[in-house]
């Protein structure tokens, strides 16, 4: 099993459980797989302290100038995003891991950075249900779903807001290293988890 190495991304007003999740379902899949699947790490643009939406403090592992070559980028929404879309440096970024990357994760209004990095054109794609008609006016050649917790569209994932950052990850997982360990890691984690997604 090749490990891979999988980036979450934080910034000041990033959502707590945008990040918080898909770092525990990927966490605890390594965990329960000898540590073999996934490097799980937080990036930043700078290593400073940042706050999260309604105040937890963090501190990244790695900056973006730094850090391992990410093979998955998971990119949390939160109110952050609004400024975060407008930030060149990290969507230059973000638009550069995507060339080499396997796979780009948005959970809740973390699709405006994808959108903004030009990477949701022409997609099926959803997110937080208060931000869809932002992200149409965001992306008009994009189809926004209202109905899916996570859609995927190979090399690009969003979810829905939020929680479905668990369902999005576990979908991942499922994904990259088969059913049964997905299902293991949301009995491990008592998560009720069902297989649904939209693949095109």
């Amino acid at each position: 099993m090749n490990k891979r190495n999988l980036a979450i991304l934080i910034f000041d007003d990033v959502e707590v459980l945008d990040f918080a999740a898909p770092f525990e379902v990927f966490g605890v899949t390594s965990e329960l797989n000898n540590y073999e699947p996934f490097n799980v790490f937080l990036v930043a643009e700078t290593q400073k302290k940042y706050k999260a939406v309604n105040g937890l403090q963090l501190v990244s592992d790695y900056e973006i100038s730094n850090c391992p070559s990410p093979d998955i980028l998971v990119l949390p929404g939160g109110v952050g995003t609004r400024t975060q879309m407008n930030n060149q440096k990290l969507i230059a970024w973000i638009k550069k891991i995507s060339e080499e990357a396997e796979l780009l994760m948005s959970v809740c209004t973390g699709a405006r950075l994808l959108a903004k990095a030009g990477l949701l054109d022409h997609l099926e794609i959803t997110t937080h249900h208060e931000a869809y008609d932002e992200l149409r006016q965001l992306v008009p050649t994009a189809s926004v779903n209202e109905r899916k917790r996570y859609i995927d569209q190979d090399k690009i994932l969003t979810t829905g807001g939020i929680s479905a950052g668990i369902d999005g990850s576990l979908y991942v997982v499922d994904k990259l290293l088969g059913q049964e360990i997905a299902r293991k890691t949301a009995i491990y984690m008592e998560y009720d988890w069902q297989l649904q997604t939209v693949i095109n």
